[in-house]
Order: C-alpha cells, then structure tokens, then sequence
C-alpha cells in the first residue's frame, strides 16, 4: 500500500455532494425557531475491513433510532475524556462490533441537523478506514447496548445496506481509497 494519504480538502464529486447535503441540512434548520436550542454533538467512527475476506467484508451495525426505527450504519460514538477522534473511532467500533482495527486513512466528516423534542441537534461524524486486526463479530461487548445486531457485509454491498445516504457515500470513498491504494 503506498504511503500517500488523500487529501480530505480535495474536492471530488463525493465531497461536493456531501458539502451539498451539509448546505442543504443547514438551511433546513435555519427554517427553526431562532428560540429553539442547538445541542452540538461529535463522534467517530468508521469501516473496518476484513482484509482476509475475498469480497473486504465490512462490519456494520443495527440499532433503533431516536424515533425507535431499525437502521443499519457504521460503528461510531462519542470520545470519552480526552480522546482524539482516531482514538474514539477505534475504541467504539470494537465495542459496538468486538472487531479491532488500526486506521488506515480518514475518510471525512460528515455534519447533519435533526430535532428531538426539546432542542435540535447538529452532529458532526469523523470517519476513518480501518483494517481488522483482530476480534470476534458480536455486540456484547457494547456498553451502552445500542447495537442490536452487527454484520459483516462485502465493500460492493454496503452502500445498499447502509440506511443513510451520507454513510452510504462514505462508504463510496472508502471503496476509492482501497482501490487506489489496492489494500
């Protein structure tokens, strides 16, 4: 694998599709009540890859949403102390899958807007590409119990099963970066 290192900067058409649904989230929650509270929320996470797995299988979650619908996404959570996003990304993702990984690359961010009953929220997601390296697919090691199921899916798959669209494109950079790099 070559030691180059994407520039996240750079602007491809998944990156400009991702600053549209960033613009496009934003200023449907500016349509809010400017008295409405804004909750500020990080978290990391990413894909972990089987490198042994002819297809690069990569381990996603279910768990229930906020409004209690079954969704089907990557690993991620919220950095614990002083965690950098690196760190966070590796640590929940071994919780929410028992799969150890090493980073590889970032992906990106990704930010979004939604509303709970008392305030609206704009999370941003740090992503990162990571190999396997270790552990058994299963939730129990999740400590919050947010994952219901976990699944190793194939790389060409993946943006079917993923319910979200700014995932399913990440998982779509994901799959330039390997076949760039040829992992």
């Amino acid at each position: 694998m070559s030691d180059h290192v994407p520039n996240p900067q750079r602007r491809t058409p998944l990156t400009a599709a991702l600053a549209w649904e960033r613009t496009r989230t934003l200023r449907a929650s500016q349509r809010l009540s400017p008295s409405t509270p804004t909750v500020e929320e990080v978290s990391a996470g990413g894909i972990v890859i089987d490198p042994d797995s002819p297809d690069l299988r990569v381990a996603i979650i279910a768990r229930y949403n906020r409004a209690g619908r079954l969704e089907w996404c990557l690993p991620k959570g919220h950095p614990e102390g002083q965690e950098t996003h690196e760190q966070a990304a590796v640590r929940e993702i071994a919780e929410e899958t028992g799969i150890q990984g090493q980073i590889l690359v970032p992906l990106g961010s990704i930010d979004y807007w939604f509303m709970v009953p008392q305030y609206r929220v704009h999370k941003t997601v740090h992503h990162f590409l990571l190999i396997a390296t270790g552990g058994e697919l299963t939730i129990e090691n999740d400590p919050d119990h947010e994952a219901v199921d976990v699944d190793w899916v194939p790389l060409v798959e993946l943006p079917r099963r993923l319910t979200f669209l700014n995932e399913r494109r990440i998982a779509e950079m994901a799959r330039e970066v390997i076949e760039t790099h040829e992992l």
